[in-house]
């Protein structure tokens, strides 16, 4: 690797920026910042991804192309944080269980142990970052983008799952990434679409949003992920904690004592893009303290910060001893990473680098069948029976009728799974006399009318609910209330735990916090009594 002394000035800029992009080979826009631009860091999404061995393969054709360009190895990342987010969903990519299952369990080694095995398969398809855990507190009903994806509302038990996360993944040679700091959990407003205030004081704040963070600086956590956030505890001006000086080197770095990579979450986000523009946010960010900007879409906005950020240093309004130190830390992070797993991307000679870089895939599936036992006996753990008035385990002399979600829209927090069975199939696997009716997450009032008329003579009744922003839409609302006149029903939640509070009580319900594959089966096991659910819900539903 060559000595930051001998890198210029726009390429230490270049290490400062992480980009995605949109192919699923390296295609124009990812080259040319590569060779051009000299950035350092890459995050894939799903857009990127056709299976694992394509995977695998594009990974070393990105660090090829930095070493061909005589760039310094990529520090290759991914939001995969399990349950209802994870940018990788292919056969050989085991679906951990996300982290409000986990919190339900109650057991941090299962937490441990997901992390292991997503490290594990991680590392061996060339990324080196995960954007994860989530150490957020979720005390906030109506959170629309991070809800299931914390642990729970109790500070203490985020903080120690969080811990064990980091723990798990970075035992593996991955990266882990405690986000968002300060604190996401008590909002009510999506930052990727507007400004978010935590009005708390600072007391407030210290035993609840940052204790997890304090906790995974303790567990050694390579990078922490800002907040688009404001608060006003702590930074007096309204400006959101990922452009605050006061938040990143004041509190983070000064008082809290964290030395790893600071981490923007994407700056094309609304509440930093149309306030400030990615541009103007880029150069602030570095000027609060962040070490590392991701933007995470557009070639323009991500030229746009480079060059802004580059004359900022030109210009005097950012002394270069701040790029340089920034740089020392994500080249320190580059050799600790990287270096486990791609020693020869540290030779001087690139035609060498190129050569060691086309390797080939690595086969992610030698450990599937240990690692569904495990994921199965979690999901198993994590089911919560909130409610029952008798209708728990299904009577198998009775007809069922399920009425089941699908899951079509794909959002930043919210991507169905490509595999997915329904639970009216896995029902029928264990017992006969199963109807299933399948609707849309926004099903008109129209919708829900015709399916009361069909399930009229239905004797055992699930409803399947399920909610990824703060409210239960309106139409799966109207559906449970006219349901609710005429039968005693089984709700169930395949997401969100608080969708109890926007619906009348039924005569059981059931918490499942992800309507992933292995849930569904483990569910239908309960369901019909061949599992005791042992979950405990995480959060309080008040």
């Amino acid at each position: 690797m060559k000595p930051l002394d001998d890198l210029t000035l726009e390429q230490k800029v270049g290490q400062l920026l992480m980009c995605g992009f949109h192919g699923q080979q390296a295609d124009e826009q990812i080259t040319r910042l590569i060779r051009d631009y000299h950035v350092g860091g890459v995050i894939y999404f799903r857009r990127n991804v056709q299976s694992i061995d394509q995977l695998t393969r594009l990974s070393a054709e990105l660090q090829g192309i930095a070493a061909e360009a005589g760039e310094l190895p990529l520090m290759i990342s991914v939001d995969q944080e399990g349950g209802m987010v994870a940018r990788i969903d292919k056969e050989g990519m085991t679906q951990v269980p996300g982290n409000m299952a986990l919190g339900a369990t109650g057991n941090p080694e299962y937490t441990l142990e997901c992390a292991r095995i997503l490290g594990r398969e991680l590392k061996s398809i060339g990324i080196d970052m995960n954007l994860a855990p989530v150490v957020d507190v979720n005390n906030n009903a109506l959170n629309p983008v991070i809800g299931v994806r914390s642990y729970g509302e109790s500070a203490e038990s985020v903080a120690t799952h969080g811990a064990a996360a980091i723990t798990g993944y970075q035992s593996q040679g991955i990266a882990a990434t405690a986000k968002h700091f300060p604190g996401h959990g008590d909002t009510a407003v999506d930052s990727h679409l507007g400004m978010v205030t935590v009005p708390h004081d600072r007391n407030r704040l210290e035993e609840i949003e940052l204790l997890p963070f304090c906790r995974a600086i303790e567990a050694g956590v390579d990078a922490i992920m800002t907040a688009h956030v404001i608060f006003p505890s702590i930074e007096p001006k309204p400006i959101p904690a990922t452009l605050s000086r006061k938040v990143l080197t004041g509190l983070l770095r000064e008082e809290m004592g964290f030395e790893g990579i600071i981490i923007t979450d994407c700056l094309e986000m609304h509440a930093i893009s149309k306030p400030y523009g990615v541009a103007e946010a880029a150069i602030r960010a570095v000027e609060a303290g962040a070490d590392l900007i991701l933007v995470s879409h557009t070639l323009q906005d991500q030229v746009a910060a480079l060059e802004a950020i580059v004359e900022a240093v030109r210009t005097g309004r950012i002394s270069e001893e701040v790029i340089h130190q920034a740089v020392e830390r994500i080249m320190t992070w580059k050799r600790k990473r990287c270096g486990q797993q791609n020693d020869h991307l540290f030779s001087p000679k690139a035609s060498e680098r190129v050569e060691a870089a086309d390797v080939e895939p690595v086969d992610c599936t030698e450990t599937s069948e240990p690692n569904e036992s495990t994921l199965f006996k979690i999901a198993s753990s994590s089911i919560t029976v909130v409610h029952n008035e008798g209708l728990l385990p299904l009577d198998p002399e009775k007809d069922v009728y399920v009425i089941w979600p699908e899951v079509v829209q794909r959002t930043e927090v919210d991507e169905p799974w490509s595999h997915m069975d329904s639970l009216g199939v896995a029902l029928s696997q264990l017992r006969g006399r199963v109807r299933e009716r399948k609707i849309t997450t926004q099903p008109s009032y129209y919708e829900a009318d015709q399916i009361l008329k069909d399930v009229s003579e239905s004797e055992q009744v699930i409803v399947c609910t399920y909610t990824s922003a703060g409210h239960l839409p309106k139409g799966q609302q109207h559906l449970v209330e006219k349901l609710s006149k005429k039968h005693s029903l089984i709700v169930v939640a395949l997401r969100n735990p608080y969708d109890l509070l926007e619906i009348p009580m039924p005569g059981s319900y059931v918490c499942t916090y992800e309507n992933t594959p292995t849930v569904v089966r483990a569910l239908s096991h309960v369901l019909t009594g061949g599992l005791q659910p042992t979950g405990s819900l995480p959060v309080r539903l008040r």
